[in-house]
């Protein structure tokens, strides 16, 4: 039995524990959102949430335009669509073909949108799923584009019930579906096992199985391919985090193994597979570097050849961030110190031509949407944007200008800021970059924010609510790009998994001194905030290094790393941080558990603590029970959980306002008040 006073916390069902987080939201809301200053924050969060200003990002699927929108009219959102030629409009006009607020009125649900699989081409069904507040649990059902009803299970219609499910179309009457099928269906992480084809108007039951997985994988996952003439169906297993197999499967399921690296992402386009490395792939006297993008002829690749196209190849300096193809060309995303450069790649009988595609401007991001190849061509969009620059959206076509399709307005003053790269040099020599934005030469309160995990790379974008909430009032914002992530590349991130995830704190703690170092801020005028992995980050920093901040706020987070993988989707996270039910394991885990490692009589900054009760990805038991501890020991804390919102931490608009004012006011309060 664990020894462990708090394990009543873990139950979010229990009435005892429910008001034990209601009597601290009361206190948060009493102390920090009752303010006329608060409140006018709120507001303005709220209105830029809201506004009709906002560029309506679409998902392309042929002709027609999908979006889904929520403004204060519609907090739960409609899911709409338009045509390209209409889109271009200042005022389109959009056929709504979900109002969700009508839709959970109508039926006595609290549903949140989830997203949509439109069957193509035809364009004629959808399966959609529908969230209860916000959880990665959902429903599925399906709807009908021309009738807008949905069709019920007793009219031979698709649906699921409640789970962490996948559904995916095959043809107008058949599904690959992934589900809770009963005891024994799901992996130990909480995902499907196994994965089937479903006929129209036959029980879930008795769909034919088409993989089956261990408890121990991830999850499991089948799909189609629907290019003509290129046809395939696909299975595929995650044996962990970042390993997993796929095959492709034939009509009488025999399967064929598609033999490239489990750490490596395959992914394919009519006749060419494109292979993306995470580590170095030795072939015969050739070795592939780690972050290396190679091509081959699909069939050949199956036939046994292995003489690749190197596509990308990074340097110290470069990364690939993405790719995307058109009809006819491959469209790359790279980062080069964190700041995006684009390019075309078109495969000519002479082998690839490499060119630029867009000049994008300095401390900017720009990224690749909505590109079809089946029914688009070589058309695709760009958004661009940098910390104080906010969105535009553009259109074109390889070969053609690119021309402005949308561009959003200024939320906040941003007229003086500016945005400088910094590098902080680590406890083991390594640079780790940082951007700073302020006005030339300012010191002062500051709020760092990080991450660090799952090869997530924290690039340039804009930020509406921080420009409000922080820099109008003379703050500075700072976004560090620690290892963990993917900045730099699958190394960036591998080198700090497991044993080596000493090392994303040591970055962090290494730019949060340079600040200081250069002058920027003070250890008093230094708040940080992270969220889910970033809360993990924040509850080391409080354990760890709590001389180096003023406050620090610590949302929807792991911090209890001997329990975590015993926790909703927990499992699924053993690749990254270890295995602490390996006693070798869990002595590199154990420095850096903060539950385990929280300490009464230390000198802890505030911390602001923030949770979901719906959060079915990231266990509330953390944060409950980590402010229980910091309670018990009697430190400076807050803690704030809210029913809704799931891992993502709001439902809607307004909650998600809430959430970024509160952030907001409590670091602003806290820092000038350490002054």
């Amino acid at each position: 039995m664990i020894d462990d006073p708090y394990l009543w916390l873990e139950d979010v069902t229990d009435e005892r524990a429910l008001d034990w987080a209601r009597e601290r939201n009361d206190l948060v809301r009493e102390r920090f959102a009752s303010s006329d200053r608060f409140t006018e924050l709120y507001d303005r969060i709220l209105t830029m949430l809201d506004t009709d200003a906002r560029i309506p990002y679409p998902g392309r699927r042929g002709e027609w335009l999908y979006n889904f929108w929520r403004d204060g009219e519609h907090p739960k959102g409609l899911w709409r669509r338009t045509t390209f030629e209409e889109y271009r409009k200042d005022d389109p006009e959009w056929d709504v073909l979900i109002d969700v607020d009508a839709l959970a009125e109508a039926e006595g649900e609290n549903w949140v949108w989830a997203g949509a699989r439109v069957r193509r081409p035809a364009q004629d069904l959808a399966l959609i799923s529908l969230s209860r507040g916000g959880a990665d649990a959902r429903v599925i059902r399906e709807f009908n584009m021309a009738t807008r009803q949905f069709r019920e299970v007793a009219d031979g219609g698709f649906a699921l019930p409640e789970a962490k499910s996948t559904m995916s179309w095959i043809d107008a009457d058949t599904v690959y579906v992934g589900t809770d099928f009963g005891p024994g269906s799901l992996t130990d992480s909480g995902y499907p096992r196994i994965a089937k084809r479903w006929q129209r108007g036959t029980p879930l039951e008795e769909a034919e199985t088409v993989i089956e997985g261990s408890v121990s994988d991830v999850s499991v996952g089948a799909g189609y391919d629907r290019t003509p003439g290129y046809e395939r169906h696909y299975v595929s297993r995650s044996t962990d985090f970042y390993n997993g197999e796929t095959y492709l499967l034939a009509e009488d399921g025999r399967t064929t193994h598609i033999d490239v690296p489990s750490d490596a992402s395959e992914s394919w386009y009519k006749d060419r597979l494109l292979v993306q490395l995470k580590s170095d792939w030795e072939i015969g006297d050739r070795t592939y570097s780690t972050g290396a993008l190679l091509a081959i002829d699909f069939e050949d690749f199956l036939s046994g050849a292995r003489d690749f196209d190197v596509l990308f190849e990074p340097d110290e300096h470069t990364s690939l961030e993405g790719y995307d193809w058109t009809e006819n060309h491959l469209l790359l995303v790279t980062l080069a110190d964190v700041q995006t450069q684009l390019h075309v790649l078109t495969p000519t009988e002479d082998g690839w031509h490499r060119a630029p595609l867009a000049v994008t401007p300095p401390m900017s991001s720009s990224g690749i949407r909505n590109v079809d190849p089946l029914e688009a061509g070589d058309e695709f969009m760009l958004t661009t944007s940098g910390f104080t620059t906010p969105p535009t959206l553009l259109a074109g076509a390889i070969g053609t200008p690119l021309t402005v399709l949308k561009s959003e307005l200024s939320y906040f003053d941003a007229d003086g800021l500016e945005t400088e790269q910094f590098f902080a040099t680590s406890l083991d020599g390594t640079q780790v970059p940082y951007f700073v934005v302020r006005r030339p030469g300012a010191s002062g309160q500051t709020m760092l924010s990080g991450y660090g995990g799952f090869e997530v790379s924290r690039t340039p974008g804009y930020g509406g609510a921080s420009g409000i909430g922080w820099l109008e009032r003379g703050g500075i914002t700072v976004t560090a790009n620690i290892r963990g992530g993917g900045e730099y590349g699958p190394g960036w991130h591998t080198q700090a998994q497991k044993a080596g995830r000493h090392k994303v704190y040591e970055d962090f703690a290494a730019v949060a001194s340079d600040l200081v170092a250069r002058g920027i801020t003070t250890p008093k005028q230094l708040g940080a905030v992270g969220g889910s992995n970033g809360g993990l980050l924040m509850g080391v920093m409080l354990t760890e290094y709590p001389e180096l901040f003023g406050a620090l706020v610590c949302q929807v987070p792991l911090l209890d790393m001997k329990r975590y993988h015993l926790l909703l989707a927990g499992a699924s996270w053993m690749a990254e941080y270890g295995d602490p039910d390996d006693p070798a394991q869990w002595e590199f885990i154990a420095p850096h558990s903060p539950y385990q490692n929280a300490r009464a009589g230390a000198d802890y900054p505030p911390i602001l603590l923030t949770t979901s009760t719906r959060d079915d990805r990231v266990h509330p038991g953390h944060a409950r029970k980590m402010a229980a501890r910091l309670e018990e020991q009697g430190h400076r804390f807050w803690y704030y959980e809210n029913i809704e919102g799931g891992h993502g931490g709001a439902a809607d608009n307004a909650q998600a306002a809430f959430q970024s004012a509160l952030v907001f006011e409590f670091l602003w309060e806290m820092l000038n008040e350490s002054e």
